[in-house]
């Protein structure tokens, strides 16, 4: 359980219910454009060619707040949105151009955050793509000021909406609370033939809750303790979308595509529309489900991506409200005069396979676990016990498929992210937990519970519950290598609830 430890007093915040709402339009983040083309590593053709900036800027979040400084990819926040074609290779260089020092607390007494080194370095990460470990951000591979890395995305996968961000060892949170994400989609011929809204008809929705001061600057709170200030969550009194407080956007009386994102460090949130407009899900992470499924409240945790269509024909001259749980985010503001929908939400989408877990070579136990201090406060999150530089204990085979049991022996609920795959959920499960602690037994206390209508596609991020065996089953395709499993809570991740998987090559003859 998460015990927040006693905290410096913060300084003076904005208050988002005093603030005049809806007066700023939601921006869309632009689409990246080539600056050419390049070599591919195999060095057998010319492939597109980006460049994509890491630097400081200053951004107004509302019409009545100062302009906020960030660090975050080109020149906006959320970054350029990368558009790309399955089976299309890219490249993109990453420099790195921020300024010397961190403007948000550094903790050096967690891993990879000692004393000494660069305060703005960072590497990226491409969440959810299938990219050869070189090119996956490895949280150790992180680079200073000055420096720059090319990264080759053979986006040999299904079309879905992935997403960029920092995954620097020991500062990934900061650098994430600071800006350092963006949108990366991925498009293929078969989801182009279903007819869904498109164009100006697809807007992506990028939530992050942010601690906002009446100076409009960024607040990261810290411990008590001077020498070790990380904390175990960050939320935030403002929840930004594409980088705006309470946005409003005019929409006509047709069906849109709202692709979302869940960029919080820590917040899962809750969405609901009033007016009584249900969300009509088509996709989740790792792209399309095999039908719509119609949500009146979508839960959604950091890190993961749902895709859904409303319907606004209803509710022309309407005022609607994008919620979450009872609190505002932003208002929809639906024209008076019909107009003509050529799209389509088609009652099938992409088949997916049914689950056969005799399809599995084997069966991982793996738990989730807090440490606390003398105090009771968390010290750190780790995952089967084991901190980040302990040898390499997960090494499927290439091609193989397993299951991975995932016991959360805490009382929050963990979104685990594994990189280079995709998985479907199994079921969930209650345990007895004093059982697993004490005895090393798995004993349920209850029935297995299948994944939500919305969560039985394609994921590469799933919510652990607690006190639950959550199973997935994995199929590791791709590329050999060393990747990375963690916690998206970006506060865990960044002290030992992230550990290196391997994928190795299957044996010889």
């Amino acid at each position: 359980m998460v015990h927040l430890p006693k905290m410096k007093p913060a300084p003076p915040l904005i208050d988002p219910e005093r603030m005049t709402p809806y007066v700023d339009p939601l921006p869309r983040p632009e689409v990246a454009k080539p600056l050419g083309k390049r070599l591919n590593p195999s060095r057998k053709e010319q492939v597109p060619f980006y460049r994509i900036p890491i630097r400081e800027f200053f951004s107004k979040i509302h019409r009545d707040v100062q302009p906020t400084r960030f660090w975050g990819f080109g020149n906006s926040m959320p970054g350029p949105t990368i558009e790309a074609r399955s089976g299309e290779e890219i490249l993109i260089d990453w420099p790195n151009q921020l300024p010397a020092k961190h403007f948000l607390p550094i903790d050096h007494t967690i891993m990879g955050a000692g004393k000494g080194l660069p305060e703005s370095r960072t590497v990226v990460h491409v969440h959810g793509g299938r990219v050869p470990p070189e090119s996956d951000g490895w949280p150790e591979a992180w680079y200073a000021p000055g420096k720059s890395a090319t990264y080759h995305y053979p986006n040999k996968q299904d079309a879905a909406m992935l997403w960029y961000h920092d995954h620097a060892m020991g500062i990934n949170r900061l650098n994430i609370c600071a800006g350092m994400a963006g949108l990366y989609v991925i498009r293929d011929s078969f989801e182009d033939a279903l007819n869904l809204p498109k164009g100006e008809y697809e807007i992506p929705l990028v939530l992050m809750d942010r601690l906002i001061g009446t100076d409009g600057q960024i607040y990261y709170p810290v411990s008590q303790f001077p020498d070790a200030p990380w904390i175990p969550e960050y939320t935030g009194n403002a929840t930004l979308i594409n980088g705006k407080l309470l946005p409003y956007l005019d929409v006509e009386p047709r069906k849109y595509r709202f692709r979302i994102l869940n960029a919080a460090n820590s917040r899962f949130y809750f969405l609901s529309l009033g007016n009584e407009p249900a969300f009509q899900q088509i996709g989740t992470d790792q792209g399309l489900l095999a039908a719509p499924t119609a949500v009146p409240r979508l839960a959604i945790s950091p890190g993961e991506r749902a895709d859904v269509v409303v319907d606004f024909a209803e509710h022309r001259g309407e005022r609607i409200l994008l919620n979450n749980l009872f609190v505002p985010l932003m208002q929809f503001r639906v024209a008076s005069e019909s107009v003509a929908d050529p799209s389509a939400l088609p009652s099938t989408l992409r088949a997916i396979p049914p689950i056969a877990e005799t399809g599995a070579i084997r069966t991982r136990q793996l738990t989730l676990e807090e440490v606390d201090n003398v105090l009771g406060d968390p010290l750190v999150h780790v995952l089967d016990g084991k901190h980040w530089h302990d040898p390499v204990s997960e090494k499927p085979v290439l091609g193989t498929t397993e299951i991975w049991e995932l016991l959360n022996l805490t009382e929050d609920a963990h979104p685990i992210h594994l990189h280079l795959v995709r998985f479907r959920i199994l079921d969930r499960r209650p345990i007895d937990v004093d059982a697993r602690i004490y005895d090393k037994k798995v004993v349920y206390t209850g029935d297995a519970v299948p994944p939500d209508a919305n969560e039985a596609g394609w994921k590469d991020t799933v919510r652990a519950t607690p006190g639950a065996n959550t199973r997935i089953m994995v199929k590791f395709e791709g590329y050999t290598g060393r990747y990375v499993w963690h916690c998206h809570i970006l506060e865990h991740e960044d002290n030992e609830m992230m550990r290196p998987y391997e994928v190795v090559a299957p044996p010889k003859g």
